[in-house]
Parts: C-alpha cells; sequence; structure tokens
C-alpha cells in the first residue's frame, strides 16, 4: 500500500499503474464508511498477491486530485475508489461496499495470476533474447504460453524468435492457435497478421533466385517474378531487399493480385516496428494536474521511416 501525494502520484498512480493496476481509495479521517472499507482493501491487495497496488489518498490533504476525479466520474462523496490501468483512471465505485462486490470489481480490470506470471516471463525472454541466449529464451516464450495461452505478445515473440533461428515447423506448430484470429478482418491484429505472412514465405518451396532476376531483367512487368523474389527475400530475413522488389510491383500496379504486393509490404513493416511503449510524459493536464497517460512510439526507425515514405509516394 502506498500514500499519493501531489509529489509522489505521477511516479506512483499514473506511471505505477502502467506495470500493474492501481487502485485509488479516496478517503478521510472523518469518514466512517472509509473506516470499514480501509482493512477490507489492504486485505484483498494481500490475497490478491501483487495483481494490483493499493494506493491511498486522503481527500483532506490532497484535495486537487480528489476533486478532479469526483468531477471526471461525477461523484460527491467518500469512499471513493478509481481504477487506474495503462496510466488512465478506467473504472470506479463509491461506498464501502460488501466483500464480494469488491472482488468482482477487481476481478474486472487485473490480470488472472497466470497471466501475471506469464508476463514476466515475457520480459525475461526478451532480455535473454537481446543477450543472444535465443534458446533459453524460446524455452521461456513456450512456457509463457502453457502458462497463459492467450497471451499473444509471447505468441508473436516465439513465432518470431523461431523464425529468426530458421525451425519454420515449430513457427508454424506455434502459431496456429491464432491462425484464425490472424485472418480475422472484422478484428484485425495486424502484428499476428505480419507473422502469418512472413511463416507463409517461408514454407514456400525454395527458389532460384538467379532464374527469377533473369525473367525480371527480361520483363520489367514480370511481376509473378518479382513477388516471388520478394518472398524469397522476406523468408531469408532479408526485409528491405523484399520491399525494394514489392516496391517495384506496387508502383507499376498498385492492385496487382488483390493489392498482394501492398499488404506484404505492410506486414514487413508491422514486423520491423517495434510495438509502443507508455510513457506519462507529454500526458493532456487538467487543473494543472496530469492523471492520464498516453502511448508513444519507441524512437523511430530511420529506415523503417524511409520505406514507409517510399510507399506513402507510391500509393499516393
Amino acid at each position: 500500500m502506498i500514500d499519493i501525494t501531489l509529489q509522489n502520484f505521477e511516479a506512483e498512480l499514473i506511471l505505477g499503474s502502467q506495470q500493474q493496476p492501481v487502485l485509488l481509495d479516496i478517503w478521510a479521517p472523518w469518514c466512517g464508511p472509509c473506516k470499514t472499507l480501509g482493512p477490507v482493501l489492504e486485505k484483498l491487495e494481500a490475497e490478491y498477491a501483487g495483481r494490483f497496488q493499493l494506493a491511498k489518498l486522503n481527500s483532506d490533504e490532497v484535495p486537487e486530485i480528489a476533486t478532479q476525479l469526483s468531477q471526471m466520474f461525477g461523484v460527491r462523496s467518500i469512499p471513493f475508489c478509481v481504477m487506474f490501468v495503462d496510466g488512465q483512471p478506467v473504472d470506479g465505485f463509491v461506498g464501502a461496499l460488501p466483500e464480494a462486490q469488491i472482488r468482482s470489481f477487481l476481478d474486472k480490470h487485473v490480470p488472472e495470476g497466470a497471466a501475471l506470471a506469464a508476463e514476466a516471463e515475457v520480459a525475461e525472454a526478451e532480455e535473454l533474447a537481446a543477450e543472444g541466449s535465443l534458446e533459453a529464451a524460446v524455452g521461456k516464450l513456450q512456457h509463457a504460453l502453457q502458462t497463459d495461452p492467450g497471451n499473444d505478445v509471447a505468441r508473436f515473440d516465439l513465432v518470431k524468435l523461431l523464425l529468426e533461428v530458421g525451425k519454420v515447423a515449430a513457427a508454424r506448430e506455434a502459431f496456429e492457435p491464432v491462425a484464425a484470429k490472424a485472418a480475422d478482418t472484422l478484428s484485425p491484429s495486424p502484428r499476428l497478421a505480419a507473422l502469418a505472412v512472413w511463416l507463409t514465405a517461408s514454407e514456400a518451396p525454395a527458389a532460384d533466385p538467379a532464374a527469377l532476376q533473369a525473367a525480371i531483367a527480361a520483363n520489367k512487368r514480370d511481376f509473378d517474378a518479382r513477388f516471388a523474389l520478394a518472398q524469397h527475400h522476406l523468408a531469408g530475413q532479408r526485409f528491405t531487399e523484399a520491399m525494394d522488389e514489392l516496391l517495384e510491383i506496387i508502383m507499376r500496379d498498385k492492385a496487382w493480385n488483390d493489392q498482394a504486393a501492398r499488404k506484404t509490404y505492410v506486414a514487413i513493416l508491422e514486423l520491423l516496428t517495434k510495438p509502443p511503449v507508455k510513457s506519462a510524459a507529454d500526458a493532456p493536464k487538467s487543473g494543472g494536474i496530469e492523471l492520464a497517460g498516453k502511448a508513444v512510439a519507441v524512437q523511430s526507425d530511420p529506415v523503417i521511416d524511409q520505406y514507409r515514405r517510399k510507399l506513402s509516394m507510391a500509393l499516393f
């Protein structure tokens, strides 16, 4: 449990809730129901064992934050509890609710124990991969998925890593549980869809690049040969070479083969782009108090930026 002040609310509440959900209990020393609710929340924090952080804010001592949150939710009484997730206030409840109702509230917002353990293993796997311990990283990711099969971040990282080390059959096996999701146009997942493109290219029969290049030299509009060469480069992780061939198709015929060149080009950009990180910096402020963080992009990659510009110029 932590006490929130004007000095620490950004670090503990905004940034803290980007690491784990934070339940903010707004109370006052003179409030009878607050004295009833407080021990229940402390008990639940212990029982949930790290799945959320309990924070307390004395509304008499820090009225600026208490008032702003009360106005945001249209609440005029305490105790008032607000759940912060990913740097933002997302839900709340008023009054000393029974323990069972508080549990139901928490379960809507806090990760399951298995999900929490899987997230920790994904973070460890990323560190191992960065150090070059690829087999250990694969093992961590496989265990993370055994713990939480619905963790798409772990699955993306595992399939990507298996493709990087040339284990295509294992990559396909790991990908199959999300294959339908990757192909779902109603609720698309760009990162999973990009994996599907890379996996398909990696599973294609071995091509003869010299023959393909000869066919292209003979006919610049031999799009089948050029696309096959792009797929060959993609399978070999020569991503920029693949995009160069795809761009030639796009510039000559944007709609060729149901825009296969453009879709593959976009998929490669997605594979190369790191996911955004969250930060409370630059978040909008209200009344001088910053209460909402936002996702910000990691430092841009000049190569990715260059190829995005190339695609934009070819399309428009």
